[in-house]
């Protein structure tokens, strides 16, 4: 039964919302891959601009499907295989100095958050979505 209504208007605002958020996010990874590729390098993280390019592809195709309501299991699961990642690897706020423990702990907390938003996309996506691209579904 599709999610109608209100209801139906409120997740097509949701997930506009956050799918142009996160494939945002996406777009400024090749934006700006030398300063995010420095920022990996620093935390370590192996072949660094490939990396962000590569995820910055995940949050790209998850975050515009998610918009479009199409293919939500690809969708939700290219966000959450990023999240899941990536957000030990980049935001270790248990592992910093203390002057960089507030910031760390912020983005991983927002990423954690992200995570459950990837999350529900995927309990959503047995549902038929209204306003939505229904391919997928």
């Amino acid at each position: 039964m599709a999610v109608t209504g209100v209801e139906g208007v409120a997740l097509l605002v949701g997930r506009v919302l956050l799918g142009g958020v996160l494939a945002f996010m996406g777009l400024n990874h090749f934006m700006q891959p030398d300063g995010m590729a420095a920022y990996a390098e620093a935390k370590g993280i192996p072949f660094p601009r490939a990396a962000v390019l590569f995820s910055g592809g995940q949050l790209a195709f998850g975050g515009v499907l998610l918009a479009l309501g199409a293919y939500p299991v690809l969708a939700a699961g290219a966000l959450a295989s990023f999240f899941v990642v990536v957000t030990p690897m980049m935001h270790d706020f248990w592992a910093v100095p203390d002057d960089q423990v507030q910031d760390e702990m912020t983005g991983f907390l927002k990423n954690v958050g992200l995570l459950g938003a990837s999350l529900l996309v995927l309990a959503l996506a047995g549902q038929e979505w209204a306003y939505a691209a229904g391919v997928g579904l």
